[in-house]
C-alpha cells in the first residue's frame, strides 16, 4: 500500500472520448440516446477528470448514462449505492478485524509493533466502492448513485476523493489514485447538497425527455412496435407527468408499457388496454385512481 501511495496518475482525464459527436455515437451505440447538453457535459467530465453530478427526477436515465459510459469506455463500473445511514465502513473501507484477531492470536511471541505492522496492512483491508474505484489500474467508472439519500456527513467522506482522488487511510497514510476514475454522481435533489461538494464537480440537469426524443428512445429499445401506437403511447404518458401523480412515469416504465403493448398485441392505445395496464407505468394506488378519472384519449 505504501508503494501505491507514492504514484499519481499522469493526467486527471480518463480518455473515453475524443470528441462531443464521439460521445453522442457512441452512447447511441450503447443504446444511450443523448442531447447536445448532455454529450457535451459528458466529453467535458472526461476531458478535465471532473466528477458529473447529475441531478434530476427518478427515472430520467440518470444511473443508465453512468452504466453507458461505463460499456463505451471498456471499463468496469464500480457503484457506490447510498442509502440513510451509509457510513465510512460501507462507503469507504474497514479492517477485516475477525481476520486481524487471528493474525494477534497467532503471532503470541511478537512484540505489539511488530503485529501492529503486520495486521494493519493491505492483506487485512476491506476496500469498499471508494477505495477499491481509485486503487485499481484498469479503466473505471465511478458511480455514486442517490447521493442525496446519504446523510450530510458522509459528503465530508466525498471531498477528498472528489477533489483529489486520494483517500486517507489513518494507519496507512495517504492513498493517490494511480487512474483517475469517470466519477458520476446521481442526486434526485430530495435534499440539498452542499456547496463544497457541488463545486468540486460539472452540473447535468436531466429532465424527462420531450415527446420527440422519447419516441426514438421507444422506437430504439422496442423496434417491434408500430410507430403510430409508439407516438400514441409517448403522448400518454406525457398527459399522466403533468398530473400531479405521487410518482411520474420514468422513460423506463414507458418502454416497459411498449413491451407490454407489444406483447398483448395491442393495435390502437384505447380505453380499454390503458385502463387495464396502468399497473405497468403507475405503481401507487391513489396514482392510478386519478388517471383513470381525469385521462382522456383523443
Amino acid at each position: 500500500m505504501s508503494e501505491r501511495a507514492e504514484r499519481a496518475g499522469a493526467g486527471r482525464g480518463t480518455g473515453f472520448f475524443t470528441s462531443v459527436d464521439d460521445v453522442a455515437e457512441r452512447l447511441a451505440e450503447a443504446g444511450y440516446l443523448a442531447s447536445t447538453a448532455v454529450a457535451t457535459t459528458v466529453f467535458l467530465a472526461d476531458r478535465l477528470g471532473k466528477p458529473l453530478l447529475v441531478e434530476g427526477p427518478a427515472g430520467v436515465g440518470k444511473t443508465e448514462l453512468a452504466k453507458a459510459v461505463a460499456q463505451v469506455g471498456a471499463a468496469r463500473l464500480v457503484r457506490l449505492q447510498c442509502y440513510e445511514g451509509i457510513d465510512e465502513s460501507r462507503a469507504l473501507y474497514e479492517w477485516n478485524h475477525a481476520k486481524q484477531l487471528l493474525r494477534i492470536t497467532a503471532g503470541r511471541d511478537e512484540s505489539w509493533d511488530e503485529t501492529r505492522t503486520d495486521i494493519f496492512s493491505d492483506e487485512f483491508l476491506l476496500t469498499r466502492p471508494l477505495l477499491t474505484a481509485i486503487t485499481g489500474d484498469e479503466p473505471t467508472v465511478l458511480l455514486i448513485d442517490e447521493t442525496d439519500k446519504a446523510d450530510v456527513e458522509v459528503e465530508g467522506l466525498l471531498l477528498e476523493v472528489l477533489s483529489d482522488f486520494q483517500v486517507t487511510v489513518p494507519e496507512l497514510g495517504t492513498i493517490a489514485a494511480t487512474r483517475h476514475p469517470f466519477t458520476v454522481l446521481t442526486s434526485n435533489a430530495t435534499r440539498e447538497l452542499s456547496e463544497a461538494l457541488r463545486r468540486r464537480c460539472l452540473f447535468l440537469h436531466l429532465d424527462f425527455p420531450d415527446a420527440e426524443l422519447e419516441q426514438r428512445i421507444v422506437r430504439m429499445k422496442v423496434p417491434g412496435l408500430d410507430d403510430v401506437l409508439s407516438e400514441s403511447l409517448v403522448r400518454v404518458v406525457g398527459a399522466l407527468r403533468a398530473m400531479e401523480l405521487r410518482k411520474a412515469p420514468s422513460v423506463a416504465e414507458t418502454i416497459d408499457w411498449a413491451r407490454t403493448l407489444l406483447a398483448l398485441g395491442a393495435d390502437t392505445l384505447d380505453e380499454a388496454v390503458v385502463q387495464s395496464s396502468l399497473g405497468v407505468i403507475l405503481k401507487h394506488q391513489e396514482d392510478v385512481v386519478k388517471a383513470s378519472a381525469k385521462l382522456t384519449l383523443a
